[in-house]
């Protein structure tokens, strides 16, 4: 087990030190912003007294911090420089240069990610910290956060959850009264009374003192498994909110200056010159020695290499795995929904980082569509029910995946990862690149999803892979048959990149012929369905029954060659493009909405292209859902959606050029 490493001890002058080190930075990067050297800055002036939290950490625990937490970071083991290098955007920063100051990040010291969306840090903490606990380790993962963040919705759901499960995980609520400009005390749902007491631990934070005991009590909880603890910590933000703001505007002068003489750092010092540790001429020197130290640094980081353009999109995605055949027995029927069933169950049984969690995933229930069915009664060690809260589960995933585990979670539809929505855009998608490739997540998310059955309405038929495939930093793929759904499973649980893995319900409990051997699926590799020499029929998911249907009904009259996609990002340029150049025609049959859709994307990716545009022969067309709902009558769903008539439509209509 690991200890508490000696230079770890709590000695109130070397703090102070700290603590200075960090205000002169700050005073630096200010002095920097009015020389117009630098762009933005966010300063931690007042909040220097958490940093001793991390004297009671070991190097196996996590931080999820928040851009306030400059001492914090110093107290963890990152250097001035480091800093330095964040405030310029500098290659060697741990962003590269793609992050804002104040957005730590440091793999090798446990430091996650900081992302701008406040709050956006407990969920992915609580599942490090749920990691923690699966593995039996007694580390501690800490989140911190601003107190006008405590109103978002995240930030009930992660204290939530970690409460629900008694993880090790402690909440550090940096209390400066302010959200930029607005007062948060009849906001704070702990002033207002919303939530209770348990777990709370009210601390002054102006002094380390105060702090250094809190949380001892609060980490020693954590890793004798008592559970979470929230600490609300009281401060004063001692500057503006950012660069960009004057508190002036909106705090009396009165105000601040009571709140300069409750500054840590002179309280603190007066201490130690009054107790006789310290003499003025001594710090006088320490100031000085730490000014010429901070100035040093700041130099050498303004002159150091910037990032590079050619770099844009470096770590963008991580090597796609190399594709191996599903375990799944070939030469017979399968039901798509058994065939990932089975591949579950093997990849719990083979890699014990699977865990597994999801809306009534759990026995005897197994899932709504018993996808999950069995698994939990196998594995109840790694197969869990979730909280109905889309949030937590995405969330939780990013931050199970950043600790090493390999979550396969699930979303009871993909129709409702609106609540999730920001965990995996702002989040998931961008952790990889946000971090210069330090912290991988190879989450993987899978949803029923589609159309073509009766009375789902609104929010049980969406197929939207455009706007999940919108974002960079995400995989998308979608399966349209048994096998390749557990050909594409097994690649997607081999993935270091996250991937959102959709299941056409319309498809998924067909029993379909399965051929006796069964080839891997790649990222990227399409499927040629028909061979043939006209048009190119190109579809996936629940449209490739449309896309086969209308082949056969045109057949003796129009050749159509039908590919599916199976991957949308990446998707297979090559296998597309090569057809068309055989068939000079091109029709696109999608289930998804017809603004802004892969369909479009396709189009215009093959008619921009001087060499692909001058395969064809006439206008592509794409047979898409309309810019509509599913409504839930099945006269509105099925008016709505693509059917085999207008396939065979197009098809026609590209013949007639």
């Amino acid at each position: 087990m690991a200890t508490l490493r000696a230079d770890k001890t709590y000695n109130k002058l070397e703090f102070l030190k700290l603590m200075f080190l960090s205000r002169e930075g700050d005073r630096r990067e200010g002095v920097l912003l009015r020389q117009s050297k630098g762009w933005f800055q966010v300063s931690g002036m007042g909040h220097e007294a958490l940093a001793a939290i991390v004297l009671h950490l070991r190097d196996d625990d996590y931080i999820f911090p928040y851009y306030r937490d400059r001492a914090l970071m110093l107290q963890k083991g990152m250097t001035n420089l480091e800093l330095a290098y964040a405030y310029f955007a500098k290659r060697n920063s741990s962003s590269g240069g793609r992050q804002m100051p104040g957005h730590y990040s440091n793999r090798d010291k446990n430091v996650w990610s900081v992302p701008t969306p406040t709050g956006g840090n407990l969920l992915p903490a609580v599942g490090a910290a749920w990691g923690m606990q699966l593995e039996g380790k007694d580390s501690v993962s800490v989140a911190t956060f601003g107190d006008a963040a405590s109103r978002q919705g995240e930030v009930y759901e992660a204290i939530a959850f970690a409460m629900q499960e008694r993880l090790p995980c402690i909440f550090v609520m940096e209390d400066n009264k302010y959200g930029i400009s607005t007062p948060t005390e009849k906001f704070n749902p702990y002033e207002i009374g919303v939530l209770g007491e348990r777990d709370l631990v009210r601390v002054d934070a102006r002094h380390p003192d105060r702090v250094f005991a809190a949380a001892g009590e609060a980490v020693a909880k954590a890793r004798n498994g008592g559970g979470p603890t929230v600490l609300w910590c009281e401060l004063d933000r001692l500057s503006s909110h950012t660069s960009s703001d004057d508190h002036r505007v909106y705090r009396s002068q009165e105000d601040i200056d009571a709140m300069m003489k409750r500054d840590p750092i002179v309280v603190v010092a007066q201490e130690l010159i009054k107790a006789g540790e310290l003499t003025e001429k001594e710090w006088e020197d320490i100031q000085d020695e730490i000014k010429e130290l901070v100035d040093k640094d700041y130099i050498e980081a303004e002159n150091s290499p910037d990032p590079r353009a050619d770099e844009l999109f470096k770590d963008m995605y991580g090597e796609l795995p190399m594709p191996e055949p599903p375990p799944i027995e070939g030469g017979r029927k399968w039901r798509m929904v058994d065939a990932l069933n089975h591949v579950f169950k093997v990849a719990l049984d083979t890699d014990k980082r699977v865990v597994f969690f999801g809306e009534d995933i759990e026995d005897p229930k197994g899932g709504v569509f018993k996808l999950t069915d069995g698994l939990s009664t196998a594995y109840p060690e790694r197969v869990f029910n979730s909280p109905l809260a889309e949030a937590t589960i995405v969330g939780v995933a990013c931050g199970l995946a950043c600790y090493g585990m390999r979550p396969v979670f699930e979303l009871q539809f993909i129709d409702f990862v609106g609540p999730g929505w920001s965990q995996l855009v702002n989040n998931i998608a961008t952790i990889r690149w946000r971090s210069f490739g330090e912290w991988p997540c190879p989450a993987l998310i899978y949803a029923p999803y589609g159309a073509y059955l009766p009375g789902g309405s609104l929010w049980h038929s969406q197929a939207n892979e455009a706007a999940i495939a919108h974002f960079p930093g995400i995989r998308v793929m979608i399966p349209s048959n048994p096998q390749d759904a557990a050909a594409m499973m097994w690649t997607a649980l081999k993935s270091e990149d996250p991937t959102v893995f959709l299941i056409p319900k319309h498809l998924f409990r067909m029993n379909m012929d399965v051929p006796e051997e069964i080839p891997s699926v790649g990222f990227a590799e399409a499927n040629i369905l028909q061979e043939g020499n006209d048009v190119t029929i190109v579809t996936w998911g629940n449209c490739t029954e449309q896309a086969t249907e209308a082949a056969e009904q045109l057949q003796g009259e129009v050749s159509c060659e039908v590919i599916d996609l199976r991957s949308i990002v990446p998707w297979d340029r090559e296998t597309i493009a090569t057809s068309i150049e055989k068939t000079g025609r091109l029709v696109i049959v999608q289930e998804d909405t017809e603004s802004c859709s892969v369909g479009q994307m396709i189009i215009q990716s093959l008619t921009s292209d001087p060499e692909t545009w001058g395969s064809f022969i006439s206008p592509p067309q794409l047979v898409s859902k309309g810019d509509v709902h599913i409504g839930f009558n099945p006269i509105y769903e099925y008016a709505a959606l693509p059917d085999t008539e207008r396939v065979v439509a197009a098809c026609r209509l590209v013949m007639e050029s």
